[in-house]
């Protein structure tokens, strides 16, 4: 008994319709999608800043549009509410948090990086338990150590503890990014006789560079939208940051929405600004830095 072979039939070949059909899909969809992300994610900010621009913000509901552009509410801040000593303020311990956090984790991340030695992976293993411990849960003994040294109430102890919380998220990533550069490079600046401060200066610095970009910018976010450990760190007002000095304008029964969002645009504007102008060096530091652990 024989059996037919069955042939495969051959698959239909797309026309030209469903071509012109899907490439008319991916054309309008993918911008259809972009800008929908797009109102999704500013829609909140231009809340934020036609409310603090609106006048009339309490009785302003679900309207999209201000009822009129005044700054009134961004000179009640400044005059009433006090808020260019809490801006300077958290600039000052931005600042102080960047610079520290970034000289402390370089050589550190150098150290992890290039050198072994005892308990290498002990200390490595500790960066990674400390970044895994909730904040809340270190409120109260950061407290107690602030209180035993007499720096509650005080700019330098909150900007110590800014830079403890910055620490090891920095050393995590520039250890990676100090491990992706060669030895031979730091090797050869020897042989031309540089000195290791001259080689780090010209040669490891450099290449470095985006790295320190983007744990600066984390460490600089950190110190300047934290509110817990300033809120129960600083007693005196005049010692608030940026983001106490908010919590100012929310009342027990009503809250000032004008002056809310007023602040809140000068809380937020400049971070969204100044991550404008490094994202890039943000995205290739950050990059960089998971390439090699």
């Amino acid at each position: 008994m024989t059996t037919a072979k069955l042939q495969a039939r051959p698959a239909p070949r797309p026309t030209a319709a469903s071509g012109r059909r899907t490439s008319l899909a991916s054309r309008v969809g993918l911008p259809v999608a972009v800008i929908a992300l797009l109102v999704f994610t500013l829609f909140p900010v231009y809340w934020m800043i036609s409310t603090a621009l609106d006048p009339k913000a309490i009785s302003r509901g679900s309207d999209v549009l201000p009822s009129g552009i005044s700054f009134e509410h961004f000179t009640f801040v400044f005059e009433k509410g006090n808020f260019g000593t809490y801006l300077l303020n958290s600039a000052l311990v931005g600042l102080a948090t960047i610079v520290a956090a970034a000289l402390l984790s370089l050589f550190a991340a150098i150290a992890v990086a290039r050198f072994k030695f005892r308990f290498r992976t002990s200390v490595l293993i500790m960066i990674l338990i400390v970044q895994m411990v909730p904040l809340e849960a270190l409120v109260i003994p950061l407290f107690i150590q602030m209180r035993d040294y007499e720096l509650l109430n005080s700019l330098l102890g909150l900007s110590i503890v800014y830079i403890a919380l910055s620490l090891p998220f920095a050393i995590w990533t520039l250890r990676g990014f100090v491990a992706t550069i060669p030895k031979e490079v730091e090797e050869a600046a020897y042989i031309d006789g540089a000195s290791w401060f001259r080689m780090f200066r010209s040669v490891l610095l450099p290449l470095v560079g985006p790295g320190l970009v983007a744990t600066s910018i984390f460490a600089f976010i950190t110190a300047w939208n934290e509110f817990v450990f300033a809120y129960t760190f600083m007693k005196g007002s005049d010692k608030y940051t940026a983001a106490v000095g908010i919590y100012q304008f929310f009342g027990e029964n009503s809250t000032s929405w004008g002056p809310v969002m007023a602040s809140s645009t000068l809380v937020t504007v400049p971070v969204m600004i100044f991550f404008v102008i490094v994202h890039r060096k943000l995205g290739s530091g950050l990059a960089a830095g998971a390439v090699k652990g």
